[in-house]
């Protein structure tokens, strides 16, 4: 799939209404049926790109063609995401577009869950910290857009059958709070 044009991408993703799951911080699991919205912010909480898919759809499999949309509209340096994305086509893809990933690595084998915990272990005991922790502390913004279009801007309740209707009505949320972020940082 590394020569797809981002047309054939997104024609990939499934766009019907699905379930989809997940664990909460709890342990869990939560289901929903409809969509899901994949947004891709800039710094100052402001939404870049938008995708959206079935429920069903992991964040991972949205993560490249979001990135070239991403790629195609502003300039940036870094790909923040969380160990969701670690994926060795992610890796790469970042960097084809120029970009530094900093993605929480996941340990896949007992050699590497050993490695990782005396790595961390021998941070703590020098008191080092790399400066990806402070990019990786800002992955937060990401996770406050997609609360505030929840709770604040309609994003919880959308009550329109189809994927462009629940599209258009998230979007009029995205824009809202597109506005809202922009008239915070000019005041």
């Amino acid at each position: 799939q590394p020569g797809m044009s981002l047309e054939a991408r997104l024609a990939d993703l499934p766009r019907a209404c699905s379930i989809g799951n997940r664990k909460n911080a709890k342990g869990y699991k939560e289901f929903w049926r409809g969509y899901r919205l994949h947004i891709d912010v800039a710094d100052g909480d402001i939404p870049v790109s938008c995708l959206l898919t079935g429920a069903h759809v992991h964040d991972s499999q949205a993560a490249i063609p979001l990135a070239v949309m991403t790629a195609r509209r502003v300039t940036n340096l870094y790909d923040l995401m969380d160990s969701a994305y670690d994926v060795r086509e992610i890796h790469d893809h970042s960097r084809s577009l120029g970009h530094v990933p900093v993605i929480d690595p996941v340990p896949r084998s007992k050699a590497a869950k050993d490695a990782w915990a005396n790595e961390k272990k021998a941070r703590e005991q020098i008191a080092w910290k790399p400066a990806e922790g402070r990019r990786l502390a800002q992955r937060t913004s990401c996770e406050r857009v997609n609360s505030r279009l929840k709770d604040q801007f309609g994003g919880n309740h959308v009550r329109v059958r189809g994927p462009t209707k629940a599209m258009c009505h998230l979007m009029f949320g995205i824009l809202a709070l597109t506005v809202d972020q922009l008239i915070r940082l000019v005041t």
